[in-house]
């Protein structure tokens, strides 16, 4: 009999593990994935970011000044100390781009080479399929001795990029990484007519655009501008429902889910004098029928001047901004069916 005990003793605490273990299991599974690595972009962690990025001794970043060459060593070395690698391969996450080239393509002054920043993570199920998560490097630079230090314009979106890089890197080492490749594109040349995003676009795409899903590109997003003062929690949304009607409706849905942020459509009319549509790098993926966002926060006194500081950023708002990027990305990223440029596909056929 007391044998018998000891072996019902023992199947019982077997039975309660293997229940347990099973239960575990079944938690992770209904665990909102894309939540739970949304978390891991914080307020705190961008400010650590960009305290640094928009300091004075980046020297307002401007292309191919001493300031741009030490931003792009900063993005490179935050890169390979997460483990994130180059699509370039090996130690090489700069996609030169030649100052004759340039010079060429701009009439605001000559300039030394420059050089985007790209850092990649290969998608699971679909790696040829490309989700761009891009911004701008560059700034002013330095103007009459005073440092144009661009902590909005685009250290936000710069430090926004690195914490949703990290976000997507940990959730690759848990087994849960995006089915299709994701492509951190930092661009420079910015503020000199959009050159490294053209630069990459008409010259050198590291991946062909028609394996491109879509551009997801921040420009300005750690402020609030005259329009908002009452109504903080916003963000302007550019150029979503231009060429898919589909991305469009994911970052509706997304937001409605998990950031609940008032999507502000006015700079999406046709009809905006300021056009804005045509004034930032995701341009020059749209030109090419890529679907695109450009998340802005509009334009505040301080733009293009040396007040441009990162003690006026709010950060709380550019965390949630910054999910919203990374929860739309994350949905592009894990859909079973690319999305698909509808708008775009009608103006080919037309031709």
């Amino acid at each position: 009999m007391k044998k018998i005990f000891y072996v019902a003793i023992a199947f019982a605490f077997t039975a309660c593990g293997t229940s347990k273990d099973a239960s575990k299991e079944e938690e992770d599974t209904n665990v909102d994935q894309a939540a739970k690595y949304a978390e891991t972009i914080t307020a705190k962690d961008l400010g650590t970011h960009l305290f640094i990025y928009a300091s004075d001794e980046f020297e307002g970043r401007e292309t191919g000044e001493p300031g741009q060459k030490k931003a792009v060593e900063y993005l490179k070395n935050f890169y390979v100390s997460e483990g994130i690698v180059s699509p370039l391969g090996g130690d090489d996450y700069f996609q030169e781009v030649p100052a004759e080239w340039i010079n060429k393509n701009t009439r605001r002054g000559t300039f030394k080479d420059s050089e985007n920043v790209v850092a990649f993570i290969k998608g699971t199920e679909k790696p040829d399929e490309i989700v761009v998560i891009s911004a701008h490097l560059d700034h002013e630079g330095i103007k009459d001795g005073k440092i144009y230090n661009g902590a909005d314009d685009d250290g936000s979106g710069t430090v926004a990029i690195l914490e949703i890089a990290q976000a997507f890197k940990m959730a690759s080492k848990a087994g849960k990484g995006p089915k299709r490749s994701i492509l951190f594109l930092h661009v420079t040349g910015e503020e000199k007519g959009l050159l490294g995003s053209k630069y990459y676009t008409d010259v050198d795409p590291l991946f062909p655009l028609a394996n491109t899903v879509c551009d997801l590109n921040i420009d300005m997003v750690g402020r609030i501008d005259d329009r908002h003062k009452n109504d903080p929690n916003f963000v302007y949304l550019i150029g979503s429902d231009k060429l898919s009607t589909e991305l469009h409706n994911i970052s509706e849905a997304v937001n409605k889910k998990y950031t609940n942020i008032n999507l502000d459509y006015k700079y999406n009319d046709e009809n905006d004098p300021n056009r804005f549509y045509y004034r930032s790098d995701h341009y020059n993926f749209a030109k090419n029928n890529v679907p695109i966002i450009f998340y802005f926060n509009g334009t505040h006194a301080d733009y293009h001047k040396p007040t441009d500081t990162p003690d006026k950023i709010n950060y709380e708002l550019l965390e949630n901004r910054t999910r919203l990027v990374f929860h739309t990305a994350w949905e592009v990223a894990n859909m079973e069916k690319r999305i698909v440029a509808d708008k775009a596909t009608k103006k080919e056929e037309a031709k």
